[in-house]
């Protein structure tokens, strides 16, 4: 008896084994009976349309914690205790340090940014950031040159405002202040303006025939991270004042850069051109090249539109745009080093291309079909860098300019670079304007960019109105 119960569960065992092969046979995927083009491709980054919804749950948590780590008080640091009658600041005062400073160049580019994702998003929380700090800045600047006369000593971060020492110092927060300076009331920011100006257009170092430079690394340097630490306020004094003469300055900085850093083949920048060379360190940092294509889309902003130069500057945004796009990995960023594949992937820059080529599509520059899903793939890596506290991951350090690769192979990454904030922020606000005006759909698994809504949730659509 034990035998037949053994030799029934034996027979049973083989008849289980033989219906799972059997029901395997059946449900196979294979060319015969699955759309195959159709499987879910394993994105290591996500691959999707997004809404303005979602794109603004990042930016929120960008603005959450950066309201939180940018404080606005003046300390007095023996007591520890907060000054807030500012006639009596004393040489022990600094302002309280938060996460990062309120007056640099990166911080230009975040107030920017808040502008814009206030624009997009019709909510005011972002432009009140920028009117709570640009009017502390107003507010203390002339006791802490008081101080500064009295005592000589100041808080490092004021002393960039009141004593600017270069265009890192002046141009980001110059052209921030006239962009919010134009929405605001109540609050005058013209000797804060006058002052960077004044600095940019009379004491920053020159080439002969005027193009900005630097003393190093080596005596008349080209950085071309300056066409954006100087152009862009050139070109917003041109519409603070109405006076052509900075639309035109503007212009001959973008053409003189070019004209020595551009290298046609690749649709790139060089990071740096030094005088006395016959040869230039031939690395395409991708942040320098975020700066430069920043430069060009700000410039044609402000820029009139009859301005005899408008047109080559127009072209040559979109000889940059065509390089950079080719340089774009799998997963939406760029490298480090654009044209060298084994360097590490950098948020920064990722996000400042985002923004300009956006932008580029919303004003009428660029083709949509072509480069919005370039952007979108873009958003798409910027967005996994956005964590939950709202920090912004990936961003390389500060960087200066270098004469061999492993300089800029190995520079640190660190959510406290305050380079990837502003960046990330003028990238989701461009991008919600984008989706808003456009219709991204997927269609045979790829996103595309549409001017008319297709009007159809088809997996494979054409724009005749057929499904395949």
């Amino acid at each position: 008896m034990r035998k037949r119960h053994v030799l029934a569960g034996i027979i049973s065992v083989i008849g289980m084994i033989l219906s799972a092969d059997a029901t395997a046979q059946q449900t196979k995927v294979n060319d015969s009976n699955t759309p195959l083009h159709l499987l879910k491709p394993e994105y290591t980054i996500p691959y999707k349309v997004w809404t303005t919804a979602e794109i603004k749950q990042n930016l929120d948590r960008i603005l959450t914690y950066l309201d939180k780590a940018t404080p606005t008080r003046v300390l007095d640091t023996l007591s520890g205790k907060e000054i807030t009658d500012y006639t009596q600041l004393n040489k022990h005062t600094q302002l309280e340090k938060g996460d990062f400073r309120l007056a640099s160049y990166e911080w230009g580019v975040t107030y920017t940014g808040m502008l814009e994702a206030a624009a997009a998003t019709a909510d005011p929380k972002y432009s009140e950031y920028v009117a709570k700090r640009f009017a502390f800045l107003s507010e203390i600047a002339p006791h802490f040159l008081r101080l500064r006369k009295e005592h000589r000593v100041v808080d490092r971060q004021m002393n960039q405002v009141i004593l600017p020492g270069s265009l890192d110092d002046a141009g980001a927060m110059c052209a921030a202040l006239i962009k919010f300076g134009g929405k605001a009331s109540g609050v005058d920011y013209k000797e804060l303006i006058d002052n960077y100006i004044d600095f940019i257009e009379n004491k920053e170092h020159r080439l002969a025939d005027g193009t900005f430079a630097r003393m190093r690394p080596q005596a008349n340097s080209l950085w071309l991270d300056d066409m954006y630490m100087g152009i862009p306020a050139l070109a917003q004094m041109g519409v603070y004042t109405g006076e052509k003469r900075y639309f035109d300055e503007a212009v001959k900085q973008v053409k003189q850069f070019t004209q020595r850093m551009f290298v046609p083949e690749k649709g790139l920048y060089l990071h740096g051109w030094i005088e006395s060379s016959d040869s230039h360190p031939a690395f395409h940092w991708a942040r320098a090249n975020g700066w430069a294509l920043l430069t060009l889309t700000e410039v044609l902003d402000a820029l009139p539109q009859d301005h005899p130069e408008r047109a080559d500057i127009v072209r040559i945004f979109k000889e940059h745009v065509k390089g950079i796009t080719a340089y774009q990995s799998g997963s939406g960023f760029w490298h480090q080093l654009l044209d060298r594949n084994d360097s590490y992937l950098e948020t920064s820059a990722t996000a400042i291309y985002v923004y300009c080529i956006a932008r580029g599509i919303n004003k009428g520059w660029l083709n949509p079909i072509s480069y919005g899903p370039v952007a979108q793939l873009g958003w798409n890596a910027v967005a996994t860098k956005i964590n939950g506290r709202g920090q912004v991951e990936g961003t390389c350090v500060g960087t200066g300019m270098a004469f061999d690769a492993a300089y800029y192979y190995h520079r640190p990454v660190n959510a406290y670079a305050a380079h990837g904030y502003g960046p990330a922020l003028l990238a989701g606000a461009e991008m919600i304007t984008l989706v808003k005006k456009f219709y991204p759909k997927m269609n045979d698994s790829a996103i595309q960019y549409y001017e008319t809504d297709p009007k159809t949730d088809a997996a494979i659509f054409g724009v005749d109105g057929q499904t395949y």
